[in-house]
């Protein structure tokens, strides 16, 4: 394809940089006035405490639903929620051509049936060394090693040039499941020329590399060959090389294996449709969990990151109908803590410790190693493609600085910092932002997707920290006070520090906030609900020293 005239190629991230989670890239080529665009990732990320009731967080698409007509398709690296948990709720807004490996698609459609309503999305399957068209990009899947099966990176070629955009990845040289990362393919990219690197974050800030799939497996095998009683593991669902290590350690210890967790059980089923679970015994069913004696048995669960509603978390609080730990059982979290849930874990640990059970972690042996290049695989990555252009993505500010200078120590001569929002300038000429985009967060509420504002969100957390109070004024006919008006209280404090009904004192404030306006004035009921409003907000914070949110009802 030739090139255009004033054609420049962009990059655009709308999540994920800056952040870890909420992957969601933008590609444009073209001309600024008719610029064609590609997705690469489609991500969420999970609510905190600031978000109450709230699903999922999700990338706001604005800018991209306003230029439909030049969307040319969205290209999905792997499965992790991070990368393609968005896919099912921002699909029908997008409703663009979707690229996906065989795994990525099996997983989805899986999530789709479990989910009422989900859409149904025409997927066209890609694999990795497979070169596919997707608008004026011609796209190479390139094989890379990460936690998942079936990641890639994506060498996208335009008459601009090529971009390297690694997705999530590592080099494994003995990786449980999948090939080695595809060391020939970068290099043969590096001969003929490569534009920008557009390049993981998450471990710039750790020295050396990290360790084989395969030493995992010896140090599960070791927890596992010396413990006493059960074994639980815990784990990311979707990492199934983990899984299979973990199946394997438990049948060379002569023991069964028995799996709790909707997400793992959704996971097995399709690996095992395609082939990753070959060779392995059959898992028990949990009728059969109470037959197992106890040093037979290695549990694999989920509740890794201290989800309430998670096998482990169930564990924890001995909540499971016909699964339960015992003193002297042991429990390994075989998973790294996403920054955010500590909290949660450090209360399942407590749990488990309290019922006598022994927590292992990657402190105590080897038992997790991460998905992601520590500092020396991306030298070597550097080495291999030999870039123009370093963009770091997907970290947080002291990620993406940490890889942005050592691109600059290791001979990248252009290193380009961007953040969500950024248009990136990738050709022609230097690197350079030369505009910002709308970007943003929207969220998954229930059945419905909006901004804070839209789902109510804002005032849910209002609501959380002082509560709600109802008051319903009747006036007659005269506009003076038809009897006391009905308040009702909820989330606030009984009564004051004398022992006195808070919701008599916010009665007394709203009379007193009737009869204090004149009665010609009370013809105008908006100002009544008004007075009425401050009045039982003021008398609460003065005795409470909190404002609840007051709702008036005033009617004649």
């Amino acid at each position: 394809m030739a090139k255009s005239q004033n054609a420049e190629l962009v990059f655009v991230p709308l999540g994920g940089v800056g952040e870890i989670g909420m992957n969601f890239a933008l590609y444009g080529y073209g001309p600024a006035s008719k610029r064609e665009w590609i997705i690469v990732d489609c991500g969420v990320t999970f609510p905190g405490p600031d978000l109450p009731g709230v699903d999922l967080v999700l990338p706001d698409t604005r800018f991209i639903e306003a230029q439909l007509e030049n969307l040319k398709g969205m290209v999905i690296t792997h499965a992790h929620e991070d990368h393609y948990g968005a896919v099912l709720d921002l699909w029908p807004r997008l409703k663009t051509q979707l690229f996906m490996t065989p795994f990525a698609a099996a997983l989805l459609e899986a999530k789709r049936q479990s989910e009422h309503g989900a859409p149904q999305i025409p997927v066209t399957i890609y694999k990795a060394g497979e070169t596919f068209q997707v608008g004026p990009f011609s796209i190479e899947a390139i094989a890379v090693s990460h936690s998942i099966p079936e990641p890639v990176s994506l060498a996208i070629m335009s008459p601009a040039g090529t971009v390297i955009h690694t997705g999530d990845w590592k080099i494994d040289p003995a990786p449980e499941i999948g090939p080695m990362t595809d060391e020939a393919r970068f290099r043969a990219y590096g001969d003929k020329g490569v534009l920008a690197l557009v390049c993981d974050s998450t471990n710039a800030m750790r020295d050396g590399e990290s360790p084989a799939e395969t030493e995992v497996g010896k140090g599960l095998r070791k927890v596992i060959e010396e413990a006493k009683g059960r074994v639980a593991v815990t784990t990311f669902s979707s990492n199934v090389g983990r899984i299979r290590s973990i199946a394997e350690a438990a049948r060379d210890a002569g023991r069964q294996v028995l799996v709790l967790g909707r997400s793992l059980k959704r996971v097995i089923q399709v690996s095992d449709e395609l082939g990753y679970m070959d060779g392995l015994p059959e898992f028990l069913s949990e009728d059969e969990y109470g037959f197992i004696p106890r040093e037979n048995l290695v549990i694999i669960c989920t509740g890794s990151q201290g989800e309430s509603r998670a096998a482990l978390a169930k564990l924890a609080r001995n909540e499971m109908r016909s699964v339960a730990l015992a003193p002297g059982d042991t429990v390994v979290f075989s998973s790294r803590t996403i920054p955010g849930n500590e909290k949660a874990i450090l209360e399942i640990k407590n749990g488990l410790i309290d019922q006598g059970v022994k927590i292992i972690e990657d402190t105590d042996a080897l038992v997790h190693v991460s998905g992601h290049p520590r500092r020396n695989e991306l030298k070597r990555m550097y080495e291999w493609v030999r870039p123009q252009i370093g963009v770091p993505v997907h970290g947080e500010a002291a990620h993406l600085v940490a890889q942005g200078s050592l691109m600059a120590m290791s001979g990248i001569k252009d290193v380009a910092q961007a953040r969500n929002g950024d248009m990136l300038r990738l050709f022609p000429g230097a690197s350079e932002i030369i505009d910002q985009v709308p970007f943003g967060r929207i969220y998954k509420d229930g059945k419905l997707i909006g901004s804070e504002e839209s789902v109510g969100i804002r005032d849910r957390r209002k609501l959380s920290f002082a509560g709600h109070v109802a008051v319903n004024v009747v006036l007659d006919e005269k506009y003076e006070l038809a009897g006391d008006p009905d308040l009702v209280a909820i989330g606030v404090a009984e009564a004051d520090a004398q022992g006195n009904d808070l919701e008599d004192i916010m009665l007394d404030a709203a009379v007193g906030a009737v009869e204090s306006i004149p009665r010609q004035r009370r013809k105008d009921l908006d100002l009544v609900s008004e007075a009425v409003r401050r009045a039982v907000r003021g008398s609460a914070n003065e005795v409470w020293g909190k404002k609840p949110v007051v709702t008036v009802f005033v009617t004649r």
